[in-house]
């Protein structure tokens, strides 16, 4: 038994990704059903209800589509067998088994040996809130009404017993309390963890179930957890990061769509600072604009230059950036399951505009290594933000009218010439203190010393 222990423990050392280490990471959210079929087929999907037939070897087989934009981390799929139909992996029927439709267990260490190997960390979504919807007697291990809260739905959600105790859309919900329920769920996180090597989780519904069980999973685990509490409200959210290491960064999202879709004043993103007060960890927190829950971003406005304005500030400000699939090539479904396209027909694609933006902005990321330096504000308007990290300088807008500022409060030194990572010919010179900044047709800019994007 000691044994047993001891080789786990040196496994878990070798391949479990600490929450630092993730600091620098840039990660890539993919629906695994979505991403691309084992053989290479690009035909359409007849529905998009149910699978489509994406798999573990199709991200195997088109790595480079993803690491070609400079990410080096994939949020993946719930990896375990689901109820028929459940393509996007949140109805387990058997949390031991690999789902068979994205492939078999050996394809998928296949694939995270294929992305250890090109340095990409692989994130697994989990679910620990519920199983899928099916007769008890069809669920494993938890095969027993005893092993579930009592059935009542979840009508209220500013009922946090409610939240915890009923049922999410009618899926049966955990009992976390009981002894079985809650030593099986941690016995299978640390194995799953350490048998596939995984290097983070994505955790799914964490408001629903107790605060205390998620402290005992993410120890368990022995890698970064990020979960998801889908509320926009601050204090609510920052009150689950210390039982986990992060949380996805609603609040944010709800802002960045306020300000780039609704064109609502950027004064708002003062509230950031606000913010950095509550978290007790800001640079772990998972920033992202679009995901499989939400309707995509150029499904609410057509406008590019507002997409890009908002791509650019996940990728630059606290936290770790969290990109959806597709996004790269302008996609716009709109609520579930039309925010879940197929990206096949797209792979080839590597030379799209916005594919190059975003490989643009993410090398803009790591080479001036944003995530080691703190927030500054430079400068707030109602159309006009810019914020800095380091050397590193980003200017917002959100509007199409054009933009002229004098700004005096930025990190540059009198004479030095900064210049546009997105466009590097586009350069000035600090003269007497200012930086001038122009930004035209809503367009946002990322500035640094030319010295350091010649560099690199």
């Amino acid at each position: 038994m000691v044994l047993v222990l001891l080789f786990a423990c040196v496994q878990t050392w070798v391949w479990a990704a600490t929450p630092d280490q993730w600091r620098g990471r840039t990660i890539y959210q993919l629906l695994t059903d979505r991403f691309a079929r084992p053989d290479g087929d690009t035909s359409p999907c007849a529905d998009l209800n149910n699978y489509c037939g994406g798999g573990f070897k199709g991200i195997q087989d088109n790595l480079d589509y993803i690491t070609g934009m400079g990410f080096d981390a994939i949020w993946i799929s719930p990896i375990v067998a689901n109820v028929a139909g459940n393509y996007h992996g949140y109805a387990a029927n058997n949390i031991y088994e690999i789902n068979s439709n994205f492939g078999s267990e050996q394809d998928f260490i296949n694939m995270v040996q294929a992305c250890h190997q090109a340095d990409v960390y692989v994130m697994v979504d989990v679910v620990a809130n519920h199983m899928g919807i099916a007769p008890f007697d069809q669920l494993y291990p938890f095969n027993e009404s005893i092993y579930y809260h009592p059935f009542c739905n979840i009508d209220d959600w500013n009922n946090q017993t409610q939240v915890i105790y009923c049922w999410l859309d009618a899926l049966p919900d955990l009992d976390q309390s009981n002894p079985y329920v809650r030593t099986t769920l941690l016995a299978w996180i640390q194995d799953l963890v350490t048998k596939y090597d995984i290097d983070g989780l994505r955790i799914d519904t964490v408001p629903e179930v107790a605060a205390d069980f998620w402290a005992e999973f993410q120890q368990a685990a022995g890698v970064y957890g990020v979960g998801e509490v889908f509320n926009g409200d601050v204090n609510y959210v920052a009150q689950y990061q210390g039982v986990l290491d992060g949380t996805l960064e609603y609040p944010l999202y709800f802002n960045l769509k306020d300000w780039f879709v609704y064109g609502n004043s950027l004064f708002g993103a003062r509230s950031f600072n606000q913010s950095a007060e509550v978290f007790p960890d800001q640079g772990l927190l998972g920033v992202f604009i679009d995901n499989h829950d939400n309707p995509r971003f150029l499904s609410l406005t057509s406008n590019e230059m507002a997409f890009k304005n908002a791509i650019a500030w996940e990728m630059t400000t606290m936290g770790i950036p969290i990109h959806y699939y597709g996004d790269e090539q302008g996609f716009s479904g709109g609520n579930p399951p039309a925010n879940r396209e197929t990206l096949w027909p797209y792979l080839t694609q590597t030379n799209s505009a916005l594919y190059d933006y975003v490989k643009t902005v993410v090398s803009f990321r790591k080479t001036m290594q944003v995530w080691l330096y703190d927030w500054v504000e430079r400068w707030a308007d109602t159309n006009f933000y810019c914020f800095s990290r380091g050397l590193a300088m980003m200017c917002f807008s959100n509007t199409q009218t054009t933009l002229q500022y004098s700004v005096t409060y930025h990190p540059y030194e009198n004479g030095q010439v900064v210049c546009n990572a997105i466009w590097q010919g586009d350069c000035v010179t600090v003269t007497n203190g200012v930086l001038p900044v122009t930004l035209v047709g809503g367009e946002c800019k990322l500035y640094a010393p030319k010295v350091q994007l010649v560099d690199s």
